[in-house]
């Protein structure tokens, strides 16, 4: 099952603040953003120059966005992806939307990414 992923323009952070923390004004605007809150933590995702830096956060993160929609029982479709990245050691961060999925790597791992996954049948634009 080839998929079909698009880069994003830019690097991305991922924010830990306390659970209770008010959603920070900076973290809305261009690029892709998620938001989770759980009993232990505030997550978001946005673009890394929009993040102060005295906030915690992994940064230096590129985004692919599985291009879909793709209907929520549609099996395999997250597996085929992340499997040949795993298999060669990178980690990866993926987000759900409702239509689709989100894939981060680290920049750094770039290349290597987009070679696996061609190589994997699928295609990234």
């Amino acid at each position: 099952m080839g998929i079909t992923l698009r880069l994003l323009d830019g690097r991305y952070a991922i924010v830990q603040l306390p659970p209770d923390s008010p959603i920070p004004a900076w973290w809305d605007g261009k690029g892709f953003t998620a938001l989770a809150r759980d009993d232990e933590e505030l997550s978001l995702i946005c673009r890394e120059e929009r993040v102060p830096q005295d906030v915690k956060a992994d940064r230096d993160w590129v985004c692919l966005t599985f291009v879909g929609p793709f209907a929520f029982d549609q099996a395999g479709i997250l597996l085929s992806v992340i499997r040949p990245l795993s298999e060669d050691g990178i980690g990866v961060f993926v987000t759900s939307t409702f239509n689709t999925d989100h894939l981060m790597v680290k920049a750094e791992n770039l290349g290597r990414t987009l070679s696996l996954l061609r190589a994997a049948g699928h295609v990234v634009s």
